[in-house]
């Protein structure tokens, strides 16, 4: 799945915060790869898909410059999906990481967020690269190994534009060094 860059992400609307000590935002957070799973949870496949996903995502790239957050946009359900069920939601299904509560639309039954990104529903998958852009917005599930390589290579972007080009010319080596079964010299 290719990469795009949509400009910068707008503000997520959050009502509450769950999981967190701290408010986030998205511009905070510029540095970071950041991985937004949109979910319901009430959705079955958020459930059996999408939020193991992003488990799997929290944990293997937890020593990388990578947030996970969750965001919990209900447009369906509303009184079965209020925020102590969803608190429990969170214990039962072990969901330490981050976790925003889309913030309701007087005027709609559909959130704030899910209004300004045109979520056409859950889950959905925000990528987020380091200067706030948003890079990928996919509806449905993704392959693991696809979301994986997209989160990768946003953060080879980000290393490769913090990497020191050195002078070649000031090099005094040989660029082809002879090698052999005992090594390699000058």
């Amino acid at each position: 799945m290719k990469l795009t860059d949509f400009g910068k992400s707008p503000n997520l609307y959050v009502s509450e915060w769950l999981n967190t000590e701290t408010k986030l935002s998205l511009a905070e957070l510029q540095g970071q790869v950041v991985v937004v799973f949109v979910f319901q949870m009430l959705c079955p496949a958020c459930v059996s898909h999408s939020m193991p996903q992003a488990k799997k995502v929290a944990q293997v790239f937890a020593h990388e410059n990578v947030k996970v957050i969750g965001l919990h946009s209900v447009f369906e359900h509303h009184q079965a999906m209020q925020t102590e069920a969803l608190k429990a939601f969170l214990y039962e299904y072990k969901i330490n990481f981050a976790v925003a509560i889309d913030e309701s639309s007087e005027a709609s039954f559909i959130p704030k967020t899910m209004q300004e990104y045109q979520f056409q529903g859950t889950p959905t998958l925000l990528l987020i690269d380091t200067n706030g852009h948003r890079r990928m917005q996919h509806f449905g599930h993704l392959d693991d190994m696809v979301l994986a390589h997209a989160i990768s290579e946003l953060l080879n972007e980000h290393s490769n534009s913090n990497k020191v080009v050195v002078d070649s010319a000031a090099n005094t080596e040989p660029l082809n060094p002879s090698c052999d079964d005992n090594g390699c010299k000058p």
